[in-house]
């Protein structure tokens, strides 16, 4: 096993479509960065944008984990076989609506 390989070389169609709209889930003391999320995805680059007009870059870092930098400064992982739940490393989960 390679830790730490990039994903610069993977096939596109071998990447997850994180692109959509999500929802946290929790309360607004959890979900206090924001209730619902935008992310739309270019190859491994992730644009991500909360409902309070909040936005930020990500980066895909395998077919199961992501980064979400500043604004956010998070490690996800994808805990659902069809892409559609990230949990976070804040104690979040957004789910794919």
């Amino acid at each position: 096993m390679i830790v730490g390989a990039s994903l610069a070389n993977a096939e596109p169609a071998s990447l997850p479509d994180l692109s959509g709209n999500y929802r946290c889930d929790g309360s607004d003391s959890v979900c206090r960065s924001g209730a619902t999320f935008t992310i739309t995805q270019s190859g491994t680059d992730l644009q991500i944008k909360n409902d309070k007009g909040d936005t930020g870059t990500g980066k895909l870092t395998s077919n199961i984990t992501l980064t979400a930098g500043p604004i956010w400064n998070m490690f996800g992982v994808i805990v659902t076989p069809d892409n559609r739940t990230i949990q976070w490393s804040n104690g979040t989960n957004w789910r794919k609506q």
